[in-house]
């Protein structure tokens, strides 16, 4: 494959993630969890997202009312928690059902173009 290529695809592959890592995130934010944790528990699952990624989504998440957050100062270091709003509960749910009825359709199109030879 050439550089082009794999320029095309690298940035395609970048867009995919893009909406998918705010799904992964809120999936783990049913009870609270700081920022390095999620850092950590994204990376173990398979779907690595930078610090410099996660902490400015974290606080779109947040203004926009999908996650709460409370600083906890009782440990040997500051740390800020986050956890998902009644509203991001909502939302959640909602984006679940359209991530899992969205894999439905995409699959059954690569496989019918798969079985096409395109």
């Amino acid at each position: 494959m050439t550089e082009d290529m794999q320029s095309v695809v690298k940035g395609m592959q970048q867009e995919l993630r893009r909406g998918a890592i705010a799904l992964c995130v809120m999936s783990q934010l049913a009870s609270p969890k700081y920022g390095y944790a999620l850092v950590e528990r994204l990376e173990q699952s398979g779907m690595p997202v930078e610090p410099g990624t996660l902490y400015p989504l974290l606080r779109r998440l947040e203004k926009q009312g999908l996650l709460v957050s409370e600083w906890e100062t009782a440990g040997p270091k500051p740390r800020k928690y986050y956890a998902m709003s009644r509203d991001g509960r909502r939302v959640f749910d909602l984006l679940r059902k359209d991530w899992a009825d969205m894999q439905t359709t995409i699959n059954a199109m690569i496989q019918e173009g798969g079985s096409n030879g395109q």
